[in-house]
């Protein structure tokens, strides 16, 4: 019965988790990952080690292409040093306004610092901030990917043992 309920619990936090993912007012893969501790630890002890070293892996690397992603795409479309600089403290800035903030500081930041660098020229500024958001969504839908994954492996485990 104990098992029953930290099983429960686990998934519990895998969904809030994933959920996560997309609303950024929550932890993501953070919530997800704790649940996959807890149904490792206790709620089915057998569970294996590598499923945790690998969604432990990923978590990881999703933490780390959060914040690379929207960089590298924001070059990618053209956006400068500035851009990056802009989306940079942009992010920092909207954190302070959830639940959405962060994005908007983002893409705001990315556009603001491509017309400081450059005022004349708004498509590049406005290509600079769609090569964000792009980066922006793959992170995202990166996370979700991985999210959905641990919840799998968890269901799939509970119904089978």
């Amino acid at each position: 019965m104990e098992q029953a309920f930290f099983a429960f619990i686990s998934l519990l936090l895998i969904a809030v988790g994933i959920a996560g993912t997309i609303l950024p007012v929550l932890p993501g893969l953070l919530l997800s990952f704790a649940g996959i501790l807890l149904y490792k630890f206790f709620g089915n002890p057998e569970f294996s080690i590598i499923y945790v070293i690998i969604f432990g892996i990923l978590t990881l690397v999703s933490l780390i292409l959060n914040y690379t992603i929207p960089i590298k795409t924001t070059a990618k479309y053209g956006g400068s040093r500035y851009g990056k600089i802009g989306g940079f403290l942009g992010t920092i800035i909207g954190l302070f306004f959830p639940p959405i903030g962060f994005i908007i500081g983002m893409l705001l930041g990315v556009f603001l610092g491509e017309l400081i660098h450059d005022r004349k020229d708004r498509k590049k500024a406005f290509n600079a901030t769609k090569g964000a958001f792009l980066g922006f969504i793959y992170g995202t839908g990166f996370n979700l990917l991985v999210g959905l994954a641990m919840f799998l492996v968890v269901l799939i485990d509970i119904f089978l043992k």
